[in-house]
Parts: structure tokens; sequence; C-alpha cells
């Protein structure tokens, strides 16, 4: 079996939004390179990439699907993306490892939502695009209103290389503007028919290559001086600018196929060998030091794996890209993310569920192994002589969170277990064992997401779980300054205990210095700062601990003890019990007896002292608030403003893209809760956002009246 080379090998991401047809194309892709006999259908469940049970129970992408396909000498490495924003994680572990995206829309639907959301995955990972219009056969089909729509939305690089004759039932033909030949298809499509141009067709189609030869020239002088000259190139010319002008982002090609029908695919991939950029033309890949590794397959050997899945009959599989040297049977290579010696068993190049195996992988190309023992997702394994670290994959926030516990409390331990596993095939699944709010939080891209965990969980693996509301992580600050002592005696025969401790708490703002005088009633305090200690608190936030005590009234030796009461105390404030932030506490006086005075007696002191001044010092709820961004339809502003503004979310801005707008604001995150199924529902599904914690502020004081009371409650409860 040939190892193909970096010059060889076109690593292609194929996205496209829920219901554009992707993976019937990707089957048809299997098809015209001989590796499927017969094309699979969604509908029957048999198609080569969505094989999980998962993806066959709902009909759609679950995971980025891994397909090798040699076509006309070249091979072509696509990864087949979930259409679903909820499985967002798939486009962006697909973009990390190829050079170039396929963004599939459907000629009836137009440029929608997903459309809008691939694009800008592929664009802010800086890759060329290419536009297909699929499904040219449905009886809905409008292929120049969708051309229109991708103007309106990505400008005028949108350049047309094939556009339809016959859209809709009767579709069978397409006219080529770069060849300038029309392809005529029978109706079992395959290989088309080529014919010349009909003649009341030949100026719209002189018009576009006009428009190509325009763009191509853009490439380099020489073109574009010979373009002013003659107004022509000749087809090499023509391909020479677009390839170089489409690899910049300076071009987004459009094309068309009926993959149902199996018309244009064939087109399609030829056009994708010999256009996208092969790894050898591509932007070298850096390591975490920021290193360009070229791509060269006699170089140290080193592999980057970016998917780990579990999959049915065989278990666990990782999907890796070699991004130096040539990876073989056998080779033993040091994990340099963990630390750990792996021996490669078994290469396979892959096609969703069929393998084929093989020898030896060069540097550029994509492929999988099995029974590694310590390699997961996004970890680096080298050759002896290689010492190259290459980033982790940077994954969208999560948007949707729940509670997650079995049904059966004895499971607790095995489904951490499942729950860590399933993180590593996904790592948008984001597990949280929460010491704070006593809930394991699993965190997602959407309730589409979580739920299809759940499937997995209960369906896969047998084990039932129940989805609950999780908690909110409130905070406790103070707002006013406030002063306590307490004494802590105890006598009961032998040696005793004793301490005091009196201090003033104050709200800790950064930079802002400890006062010289505090006064509480006629009383004034004087402090003389002998030692501070800003303690970064695990939750967000600090405590500052001032030590003013003159006189040696306490022992230096005991302040620890004295902190580890604050911090027992801190962690449960006294409004909701929830853990404490931003507070300073100045210790400025006490007492200790010579016997009796211990460790004990001062954190006890301490914890009850702090407690007290706390209480007094005007103690306020502060939530977590989340920036927001929406990406939604312009006609359906109005509906998604009002839900806003009803979540006590407060707009920062708005900036119109053509027919969406991008509206930004700050929610508490208690009020996005159910937020995904909402904004889906006020939209029909169009809209798309994201959400990233910004910082803790205080609650309206309705709110803060209700969470004391059901904290209250909640006491009486456990009484």
């Amino acid at each position: 079996m040939k190892t193909y080379q970096a010059n060889e090998i076109k690593n292609i991401s194929l996205m496209g939004g829920s219901g554009s047809g992707k993976t019937t194309l990707i089957e048809a892709m299997l098809y015209e390179s001989g590796i499927v006999k017969r094309r699979g259908t969604v509908e029957a469940q048999n198609t080569v990439s969505d094989y999980f049970p998962v993806e066959k129970e709902y009909g759609y992408s679950v995971f980025a699907t891994v397909c090798n396909i040699e076509f006309a000498g070249k091979k072509l490495n696509i990864i087949d993306c979930p259409g679903s924003d909820d499985f967002a994680g798939g486009m962006v572990t697909s973009l990390n490892v190829t050079d170039a995206a396929v963004i599939v829309l459907s000629a009836n639907g137009g440029v929608e939502v997903g459309t809008q959301n691939n694009y800008r995955y592929a664009e802010n990972m800086h890759k060329p695009v290419a536009f297909v219009i699929n499904k040219l056969d449905h009886e809905n089909a409008n292929f120049d209103r969708t051309v229109e729509q991708l103007k309106e939305s990505f400008g005028n690089k949108v350049a047309v290389v094939q556009y339809p004759v016959n859209a809709g039932t009767g579709f069978n033909a397409v006219i080529d503007v770069l060849q300038m030949k029309m392809y005529k298809w029978k109706a079992e499509g395959g290989a088309p028919e080529v014919v010349d141009i009909p003649a009341d067709e030949q100026g719209k189609a002189e018009e576009l290559q006009a428009a190509l030869f325009e763009m191509a020239a853009e490439a380099d002088e020489a073109l574009m001086e010979k373009y002013f000259e003659e107004m022509v190139l000749t087809p090499e010319e023509t391909h020479r600018g677009l390839k170089k002008v489409f690899a910049e982002a300076g071009v987004y090609p459009v094309l068309c196929t009926s993959a149902a029908r199996d018309m244009g695919v064939r087109k399609l991939m030829e056009f994708l060998g010999e256009i996208a950029p092969a790894v050898s033309e591509a932007p070298m890949p850096k390591t975490e030091d920021g290193k360009e590794v070229k791509c060269d397959a006699s170089a140290p050997a080193s592999m980057f794996i970016f998917k780990t899945s579990v999959e049915p009959h065989i278990g666990e599989v990782n999907y890796f890209k070699v991004m130096s040297g040539t990876i073989h049977g056998a080779d033993d290579l040091q994990n340099m993310s963990r630390g750990s010696k792996e021996r490669i068993t078994q290469l396979y190049w892959v096609d969703g569920s069929l393998r084929q195996t093989i020898d030896e992988v060069a540097a550029g190309d994509i492929a999988a192994t099995v029974k590694l023992k310590d390699s997961r997702t996004g970890n680096t394994l080298n050759s002896k002589d290689c010492d190259y670290v290459f980033p982790q994959i940077q994954y969208p926030e999560p948007k949707y969170r729940r509670a997650i516990r079995p049904v059966t409390e004895s499971d607790a331990e095995k489904l951490s277990a499942l729950l860590t596993r399933m993180h590593e095939e996904d790592p948008t699944w984001v597990i949280e064992q929460s010491k704070e709010l006593k809930q394991t939080i699993v965190s997602g891209q959407g309730e589409f997401h979580l739920r299809t965990l759940k499937w997995r969980l209960e369906n896969n693996e047998k084990m039932p779980i129940v989805y609950e509301e999780p908690k909110i992580p409130y905070r406790e600050t103070i707002t006013k300054a406030a002063r306590a002592d307490y004494r802590h005696k105890k006598q009961s025969g032998g040696a005793g205990q004793f301490g005091e401790v009196h201090l003033i708490v104050e709200p800790y703002v950064e930079g802002e210095p400890v006062k010289e005088t505090y006064k509480f009633g006629n009383q004034e305090y004087k402090i003389s700062v002998k030692d501070t200690q800003e303690i970064p608190l695990e939750w967000g936030g600090k405590l500052v601990l001032i030590n003013s005590i003159v006189g040696g009234a306490i022992d230096a030796r005991f302040i620890p003890a004295i902190l580890k009461g604050l911090m027992d105390r801190i962690e449960q404030g006294p409004l909701t019990g929830s853990y404490a932030r931003d507070v300073r506490v100045i210790i400025y006086d006490g007492k200790m007896h010579p016997v009796d005075s211990n460790e004990i007696s001062f954190r006890l002191a301490g914890r009850n002292a702090f407690a007290e001044a706390f209480r007094n010092a005007n103690p306020k709820v502060l939530e977590p608030i989340y920036d927001v961004e929406i990406f939604v339809p312009s006609d359906m502003m109005g509906d998604v403003m009002s839900d806003v503004t009803g979540r006590r979310g407060v707009v920062l801005g708005m900036h119109t893209e053509k027919s969406f707008t991008r509206l930004q604001a700050q929610i508490p995150l208690k009020e996005m809760s159910s937020y995904s199924t909402t904004l889906s529902s006020l939209t029909g599904g169009r809209a798309s956002f994201t959400m990233k914690f910004n910082s803790y502020q205080l609650v309206p004081a309705d709110v803060q009246e209700k969470l004391i009371k059901e904290y209250q409650e909640s006491l009486k409860e456990e009484d």
C-alpha cells in the first residue's frame, strides 16, 4: 500500500449545518473512490460515517469522523464534522489538523446560522474555505438566491466555479466556468458526460469566468499584468492563480452537488485534489514554545493525537496526525505530555467504521492506532531524538450545565470513571466534582449535547442517570467594616484551653491601603501593620490577613492557627452557606495564657470572632455573571432582546452582520439554565450563542432575601 508524501496529501474539514447533506456527501465520495461498493443512507442507518449507535438513533452526526480517501493520485483526508453547534468540539478538533474547510449548505435552505458558525470557526483558525451548494435536486432548490446570501454574508470573495442549469427535481447538469464545459449526468449519477456550454448559457458563463480570472490574477503581479493586457488567462494560469489565492483565503469557490444522486461529487473531489493546499504548502504547525515544524518525512518522528474514542467491537482508538518524520508499526515513542512510553502496535487508515492496516504513516498524513496504554487526546508522542510538544486544542466554553447522579447511589464511583472516559472522547463534555455544591456538574454545548451523553450512558453503558438543576455557586462578601472579639476558654481538669482574638473585618479592594484609624461607636482603634498575608482563594477573590498586634498580646506562633480558624468560616458564609471572598482581616489585639493557650484555642477564637464580625459587616450575596454573545437573525432580534432583559440581562451592544445581528449582553448564570433550549424555540433553531464567565456581582435585594430564606429552611430540614 502506498505511503503518501506531504505534497500528495490534502487534509480537509467537511463542515455544514444540520440537514445540509454532509453525511450523504461523504458517503458518495467514498463510493466514487471505490472504498464502498454501495452507498448507504442516513435513513437506512448504514452510512460509513455515522456509525455510532447514538448517531443512528438520532439521525445526526455526533462525532468528527475521519475518512482517508485515495483519488486521482492524491490522498484526501476528509474529516466529516458534526453539523449541530451542540457538537462544535468536533469542528474545532478537525480544524486543528486540517488545512482547508469545505462548508456544505443546502440549495433549499440557503445560508443558515450553522453556515455562519462553520465559517466563523474556520476563519478564526485561518483556514481557506470553499462552499458546496448541495441538494440541487430538491424541489425548492434556489441556487441564485443561495449564492446571493453567501455574498451578503461573506462578501465578494465568494466566486461561482460551477452553477446548475436546471436546479430542482429535474437537476442533472452544471456548467463549470473554470473548465468552460457543461457536465451532464445520467439518472444514476457518477461520471458525467462532458459537453459544450449551450449558446443561451454562454454569456453568463463568460461573465462568471471573467470574475474568476480577476480573482486568480490577484495571486501575483505577472498574472495581474497579463490579465489587464489580454483580459483572459489560460486554464493553467487560472488554476495556478486560484490555488494560491484560495490558500490565502482570498477566494471562496462555490461548487455544486446533489450528493443523494451522486452528481457533482467526482468533480468536487477533482477540484479539491487540484486546488486545496497540500500539507507541504500549508503553514507549518508550531510547538508550545512557538517553534515551527517542517513537514519532513525524513526528520525525527512526532505525532499529535487529536481524537480518542471508544468504538464498537474495537475499544479505544487514537486518531493522530504525523507532524514530523514517519511513524511505523512497532515504533517505541515517548509521550511528551505524560512522561510515559508507548509502543505502536497497529496502524490504520480509516474510513468511518472501515479500516485498512498499513505499515507506516509519513509526515502530514492522518491515521489511527489502537491499544495505547496511557495516551489521550492532546498528547504528543515522539521518537527519542525529538522534543516537540504541540499545544492542546482550545475548545469553546460550555453553555449548558446540569447536575448528574446515578439512579443507584452505589454506582457513583462507576459513573465517575465513565464520565472521565467520556470527557476524553469529547473534551467539550466538562466534568466537575463540586465540593462546594455537593454535586457532580456536567457542562456541554447545549441541551442536545447533554442528552446525547445521557443516551450513551444509559444505552451503551447500562448506567441509568438523573439530570437535576445545578446549584449556583454564589459567593458572600462584606460591604462595610466591623469589629468583634471572642474569648475561647475551657477548663476541665488538668491543662485548659484559652485564646482571645480581637479583629476588624472590611471589604478588600485591590490596591486600597489599610487605614491608620478605625472608629466603631465612640472608640477609635489605631492600626500599625506588622505583617501582611494575601491568600488567593481557590474559588476566586482573596483573604488578606493583617497582623497589627502590639506588645506581644498574642504570640506570633498562634497567627497560623487564627488563620486556620478564619478559613474554617470563610468556606461557609452566614447568609447562604456559600464561600466568602474579598475580605481583609486585621488582628489588632487579644490575650493568651502562659499555660492554657494552644493552637486549637486560637483557631476557635479566630473562627468565632470572624463569624461575628462578618455578620455585622453588612454581608451581601454575589452571583456569577456571564458574558453572553448571541448570533441571531436580525428579523428575530426583538423577541431575543425581550427574553434577555427578562433574564435580568444587561445588553452591552449590537453589531449587524448582513442579515444577522451579534448581540452582546451580561446575564446571571442562574438565568442561563435552559437558555439554549429557549433560544432555539424562539428562533426556530436559527440562532446560536456563546457564554464565558465574567465576574461576581451583587444580587438584587429581593433575590438575596429569597436565597437567605431558602438557606434557613434547608438548615431546619437538616436538623
